[in-house]
């Protein structure tokens, strides 16, 4: 079996470690690996399948050699790199918002779209973790009776912005408990002018808010569905809300299609699909939910209902773990993919 040069930039965060484990679990056809991180990471000793790595800072020397560079950081900082591993030979799995949207940038999700990764110029864009979690249940239905239009509702943990986030919730959960005054510092995102407790709270305000109120995580589940079913026509209005859930973000999605569906029709669909659990049985009080999702690969659809204020219109409730499936996951399939492509 061939073996490839891996880089990982971004390997002390939580998606960056998760990806390493990833790797690991799924015996990804490693030959080197190198760990990658800004000057304030860089010297930290990180375990690896009983092996000890030193993580090293940066630089665009260090692609050298690397097959496959998987970009787990900020989008100013896939920004700085990316070209500079593209030169040196290196395939970019981008996990930022850097370059989703850019044409000639394949936006994969392997069981939807693997195809579009043919052709690809060095990068390929991994998209953003919400969008991830919807197309799995939307495409296979899309597929069989067309999505006119879609309301998506999003209950994301607090890991989606990062181990700093879930070590404020942690905290608040201490406050509260030895009695003392709830503070944040995290939330709604660490760079936001004014800061609110997560701690029994919600906060409908993800990312900074940009055209008509919504913010820019409402456009990416907008304009990254499109990209992915390869439809511009499907309309889509977004909510996306933080919740005091430290891991697996949870969705409410109403769709509207072109084609009669049934709440029964559209579970076998579901059944069938790759990457895909149905967990539907309200009168076992069978329904997805975080503390069941978190750490499970799979995508998992409940409370799968016809809305009869439509006339061909369903109701899901999908739930997985955005670090998972909705980022690090997502990424190794990639990079699966094109080695089973041959486009590495």
């Amino acid at each position: 079996m061939k073996t490839y040069n891996v880089a990982v930039l971004g390997a002390t965060g939580a998606v960056g470690q998760e990806l390493v484990d990833i790797l690991l679990e799924r015996q990804f056809p490693v030959k080197s690996l190198k760990l990658l991180a800004s000057a304030r990471s860089a010297g930290r000793v990180v375990e690896v399948g009983g092996e000890r790595l030193v993580v090293e800072e940066v630089s665009p020397k260090s692609f050298a050699g690397v097959d496959l560079a998987f970009f787990m950081a900020g989008g100013s900082v896939s920004q700085r790199f990316a070209e500079a591993a593209k030169e040196h030979g290196a395939v970019v799995i981008d996990n930022s918002s850097a370059f989703r949207l850019d044409e000639g940038v394949p936006l994969v999700v392997p069981e939807v779209n693997a195809g579009d990764l043919e052709g690809h110029q060095g990068l390929v864009a991994n998209p953003n973790c919400s969008t991830i979690i919807a197309v799995m249940a939307l495409a296979p239905l899309h597929a069989a009776a067309g999505i006119k239009r879609m309301v998506v509702s999003t209950y994301q943990a607090v890991s989606g912005i990062g181990a700093a986030a879930i070590d404020d919730l942690r905290r608040q959960v201490e406050q509260y408990q030895a009695g003392e005054e709830i503070t944040a510092e995290t939330f709604p995102f660490p760079s936001a002018a004014k800061k609110y407790p997560m701690l029994f709270n919600l906060i409908p305000h993800i990312d900074v808010f940009e055209d008509g109120g919504y913010t820019k995580e409402e456009w990416k589940m907008v304009r990254e569905t499109q990209k992915i079913l390869h439809d511009d026509g499907i309309k889509i209005t977004a909510t996306t809300v933080r919740v005091p859930v430290f891991r697996s973000h949870s969705e409410s999605i109403n769709v509207e299609f072109h084609k009669p569906i049934t709440a029964d029709e559209a579970r076998e669909i579901l059944a069938n699909a790759p990457g895909i659990k149905v967990y539907d049985d309200p009168a076992q009080q069978e329904y997805p939910m975080p503390i069941l999702t978190t750490g499970d690969d799979l995508v998992w659809v409940g409370r799968i209902r016809e809305d009869f204020t439509v006339p061909s219109g369903l109701n899901l409730w999908v739930v997985g773990d955005q670090i998972r499936k909705g980022a690090a996951l997502n990424s190794v399939q990639i990079a699966e993919e094109l080695i089973k492509r041959g486009l590495v």
